[in-house]
């Protein structure tokens, strides 16, 4: 669905106050009485006069769905299509990431015997497939090329790790050497030959060497869609059970082949597509199965306990607790909770982890009086193999990086110390210490090393040096140095910023890319929000104290910087502004926060700062609300560039938020559209979005939500908190907006005390993940 190009934004009345008189105080209910002044359009006083911030912020969505924004597994044609948000999961328009739909779709049917509904999550929406022969995107077609990738990795490992059959895999010196050794020991050979020969000359210093030739990974090639006689099959049985037939394409491409027979085998796999929920599903079933059908049913137990996992995922966590697990199944009537999720175990459809002990723990259990002070044992944990094997491949690859690497006296910084001595070196401080691994990363490079920077959005490359690339690009093969033919990257060090934004899949891939004896330095902030993706790599690391932590002394300048940085230690402090660098506008309502929103971006800012609106960023709760990102996008497109949004909904000038991949979000300008897609530009490249899937990976861009904004900072940044965020603020998610400004900060403010309580309380609750076990156990046997 395009974003809405003719909406208004509510009117609202701007508050007769001076900010001046109460800065950085919230919105207040004092004013029963007061006259409203009529709506001039302008603001003339709202920055004239500085606030002392007391802050603001908005919540995501509260508890774990606020860090939704997980990359959903890429197993259906055009589900995005069904979606809101490019590429969000989140609920009710509050997610903060645009890898999957945050607010549902709406189905024209729903499964449960041709009933209208509407499918929650991530949509269903009819039009998402169309034709029998939908393509698949590039997100699932890089993913594709990435587990390809993944393979052949593994299968060298495995070659490699096997005895090797003499003579047969020897080439060069080696065979040579072995000749001669036949030789001798056929007597046509003397043994003083191997002393008589030259010495090989000596290596040349790394500087002096020539970069290694490496070979690029072809573009990935798009899956083969399904074929049409599937998907009208599938289309038939759909039909049968009361389902949208337009789903037909997104089931074809989940199920494979033989998704018809598969469908009328067990109805319930209709929950592999997304969007689809337990209750349509269950209707569905009633209507192929009839009375044989019940809750009870062993292939509805399996369904349901991936679905919940899949669910979890999007919310950050790679595994469950088992009791979380069957609670979740008693939730959607399952009578025996239990034996379904050892029925799913059973049949393969989900992992069941549980942390081993050591040898010593299992000594120390013999005196009753340590056993009754021993922590409780580890959780049992249940997982989907996907990112089990995620987490499982990156400890792997960490412990052979900490395993390899040389240690050598590198003079300089403390980073520089550590990184010359280990093969993984975590770096922490806020936006100004970023300096440092820069810093690390130039002073390598004369050191002779193969040294890269990566940075999350194309937004950090700025502050991180022009040869920087995006974690993104360097993973598909579109910059960096390049794959050598065991798909390693030809580096001696890597140097990774805002490494609190990697998921569990693309650090795994990462750290499988890099060679052995490869440094690795994860730099970044934790107090931001957590990675879109499943999965708290930069987290887990830390907790697991494997390697050397520095952190940076390096504080963030001027007021928002102190503004910054109490938050971070749970402080909302009031901070002197005398250059106007931050400033609290108070607000009564949604409608009238979008109102003061507007007049900011386009007139005030630009007016008292003197950072012009295409230099503005609009940062709020969601995307779904009176002041979500779609109603201030709508606002703000019809102050700041009207039009009839006559290429999809979009119009040249319009500023958008592209999701190229789930998890990331880049912001552009749209430059026109021809018979081929839209035509934008994204920092120094311009971006072709193919018309089909312009629907589903785009939308506008004035407003971004928090998780989106992640990575990236502007001169001007407006932050929005409508009264009903309250309930969803968190400390991170307010230390994640308000740091996302360079110059000037403008707090929308309309929460009251909710702030300083998020602020002082506003923990989000942690990931279940298993990567720190994991990291400890292999270390830890090293060190046996």
């Amino acid at each position: 669905m395009t974003e809405p190009s003719g909406e208004t934004a509510p009117e609202a009345v701007a508050p007769a106050e001076d900010l001046g008189e109460a800065p950085g105080a919230p919105a207040s209910d004092d004013r029963p009485g007061e006259a409203e002044e009529p709506d001039t359009g302008g603001d003339p006083d709202a920055l004239e006069q500085s606030g002392a911030a007391e802050g603001a912020g908005a919540g995501d969505e509260a508890g774990a769905g606020d860090e939704a924004g997980a990359a959903e597994e890429a197993r259906s044609t055009e589900e995005a299509r069904a979606v809101d948000e490019p590429g969000s999961g989140d609920e009710s328009g509050s997610s903060d990431e645009p890898g999957s739909g945050e607010e549902s779709g709406s189905a024209e049917q729903t499964a449960t015997g041709g009933e209208a509904g509407s499918a929650d999550e991530a949509g269903t929406e009819a039009g998402g497939v169309e034709g029998d022969a939908a393509e698949l995107s590039d997100a699932q077609a890089e993913l594709a090329a990435q587990r390809e990738l993944r393979a052949r990795i593994e299968a060298r490992k495995a070659e490699k790790s096997g005895p090797v059959a003499g003579g047969t895999k020897l080439s060069g010196t080696a065979a040579d050497l072995l000749a001669a050794v036949r030789a001798v020991e056929g007597g046509t050979a003397s043994g003083s030959t191997f002393y008589e020969a030259p010495e090989p000359a000596p290596r040349r210093p790394a500087a002096e060497t020539a970069p290694p030739m490496t070979v690029r990974p072809p573009a990935p090639e798009r899956p083969a869609a399904p074929a049409p006689g599937a998907t009208a099959a599938v289309r038939e049985v759909l039909a049968q059970g009361g389902a949208p037939e337009a789903l037909a394409g997104q089931v074809a491409a989940a199920l494979g082949e033989g998704a018809a027979a598969a469908l009328r085998e067990d109805p319930w796999q209709l929950l592999a597509v997304s969007g689809v929920r337990p209750e349509q599903a269950d209707g569905f079933a009633r209507a192929l199965l009839g009375p044989a059908c019940g809750p009870g049913d062993p292939r509805r137990a399996v369904a349901l306990t991936v679905w919940l996992l899949e669910r979890a995922a999007l919310q950050g966590h790679t595994a469950l607790e088992i009791q979380a697990v069957r609670a979740g199944l008693a939730g959607h009537a399952v009578p025996d909770p239990e034996q379904a999720v050892e029925t799913a175990v059973s049949e393969g459809a989900v992992l069941v982890f549980q942390e081993e002990e050591t040898a010593e723990e299992s000594e120390e259990e013999s005196s009753e009086e340590q056993e009754q002070e021993q922590e409780p044992a580890a959780p049992v944990l249940i997982g989907l193999d996907r990112y089990a094997l995620a987490e499982e491949s990156l400890a792997d690859g960490l412990a052979r990086l900490v395993r390899t690497a040389k240690a050598d006296a590198w003079e300089g910084s403390e980073l520089e110390r550590a990184a010359g001595a280990h093969g993984l070196v975590l770096h922490t401080g806020g936006e100004a210490s970023r300096t440092e691994p820069v810093a690390l990363a130039a002073a390598a490079r004369e050191r002779g090393l193969r040294t890269l920077v990566a940075v999350h959005a194309d937004g950090g490359r700025r502050a991180a040096g022009a040869e920087a690339v995006t974690v993104a690009a360097l993973l598909s093969g579109a910059a960096g140095p390049g794959r050598d033919e065991d798909g390693a990257f030809a580096l001696d060090l890597l140097v990774v910023l805002d490494a609190p934004q990697l998921d569990v899949e693309t650090g795994a891939m990462l750290v499988e890319s890099l060679p052995d004896g490869c440094r690795l330095v994860l730099s970044g902030d934790p107090e931001v929000l957590g990675a879109p993706g499943a999965g708290r790599v930069f987290a887990d690391v830390l907790a697991a104290r494997v390697c050397p932590r520095v952190a940076s002394r390096v504080p963030d300048p001027g007021p928002l910087g102190e503004l910054v940085s109490g938050i971070g230690v749970g402080e909302l402090n009031q901070v002197e502004a005398p250059g106007k660098e931050i400033v609290i506008v108070p607000v009564r309502d949604a409608g009238e926060a979008v109102h003061r929103t507007v007049q900011l971006v386009a007139d005030s800012v630009p007016r008292a700062i003197g950072v012009p609106s295409e230099q503005t960023q609009v940062v709020t709760v969601g995307h779904g609300g009176s002041a979500g990102t779609r109603a201030l996008n709508a606002a703000l497109k019809q102050r700041l560039n009207p039009g009839p949004g006559r290429f999809g909904g979009y119009d040249p000038g319009d500023r958008v938020a592209y999701a190229p991949a789930p998890g990331r979000t880049v912001t552009g300008t749209v430059l026109g559209a021809d018979a081929e897609g839209l035509r934008l530009r994204c920092g120094d490249e311009e971006v072709l979005v193919p018309k089909e899937r312009v629907e589903s990976v785009l939308r506008h861009g004035w407003a971004l939500t928090a998780h989106q904004a992640a990575g990236t900072r502007w001169p001007a940044v407006v932050v929005v908190l409508p009264g009903d965020a309250a309930g969803g603020l968190s400390r991170p998610w307010v230390y994640t907006a308000f740091g996302r400004a360079e110059r000037h900060l403008s707090v929308v403010h309309g929460v009251d005390q909710a702030l300083a309580r998020a602020v002082a309380e506003g923990v989000v609750p942690e990931r279940t993940t298993r990567l720190r076990p994991l990291l400890e156990g292999l270390l830890a046997a090293d060190e046996e």
